[in-house]
This record gives C-alpha cells, structure tokens and sequence, in this order.
C-alpha cells in the first residue's frame, strides 16, 4: 500500500511539472529578438499603449532579451520620441494545447530585482515560435468586440 501510495505521488508530482513542449519553448525563446511589426485586426488608427508601456510606434524596433532558466528578460526601447531605457520583467509559458501549437503567455513588468510592484501581467498567446521567428496575440475587447493585437519577432 506504501508502494502504491509513493507510486501515485510520483506521477502526480511528475504530470505537474513542465511539459517537454514548454522545455523545448524555452530552449528556442532563449536570447535576444528584436520587434519588426505589430499589427491590429481591425483597420484604422488606434491609440493602444501596449504592455501598459508604450506605443506601437515605441515598441516597433525594440530589443528583447529571454533568459528562460530564471524566466526573466529585458526589453529596451529606443525611439528617440518615445520614453527609452531597459524595461525588466518576467515571464511564464504554459502549454494550452500541443496539437495547434499555442500557448499562454504571461508577462510581468518588474524592478531591476524582477519584483513587481503591481502584480499585475499581460496574458499573450504565443502563437509561433521557430529558431528565427515569434509571434504573439493579444485580444482585448474594443467597443464590445474582440481586437486583437499581433506582435512579430525577428531572433538575432
């Protein structure tokens, strides 16, 4: 009964760790990617301050840094118009479904000492990641429909 009982922990604490898909995620994000384009689902001019920060025209160029083993990064902002500097936070991939591939992604501002003083993150969909290329997916609601905002990545 001991041996069933340790048996059943065994694949309890096993099933809730981190899956082989998110391990290799986090293999992948890992390093420095710049942002090439954000884009909207809906034509027009919108005034949207992204991650709580900037704007699209802010975020457009900027550099990212992932360290995944602590999940932590760095983003920096460089437009001469816009607030620049290094922006901290930190980070958590959660597999949704590995068939189609997606996945929830948390992003949390932070202090240089990756505290927070808010507690507040943005939940993105990661909807592709290869070796050179990432793509997040933010829906929020505009006017009571869904609008959705679409961050591209380059790795270099």
């Amino acid at each position: 009964m001991k041996h069933l009982i340790m048996g059943l922990l065994t694949v309890c604490l096993l099933s809730c760790g981190t899956t082989k898909t998110v391990r290799q995620s986090k293999k992948v994000i890992k390093g420095d990617w710049i942002v090439d384009t954000i884009t909207y689902s809906e034509l027009g001019t919108y005034n949207v301050k992204l991650l709580g920060d900037a704007s699209k025209k802010c975020f457009e160029g900027s550099t990212w840094h992932f360290i995944p083993n602590n999940n932590t990064g760095t983003y920096a902002i460089t437009d001469l118009e816009c607030t620049d500097g290094v922006r901290n936070f930190v980070f958590t991939i959660k597999e949704i479904d590995e068939l189609t591939g997606l996945y929830d992604f948390l992003l949390k501002p932070t202090n240089e000492k990756n505290k927070s003083e808010t507690n507040a993150g943005f939940r993105l969909n990661l909807t592709a990641l290869s070796d050179t290329q990432m793509q997040w997916k933010q829906t929020v609601d505009l006017e009571g429909k869904p609008f959705t905002i679409t961050i591209n990545f380059s790795k270099f």
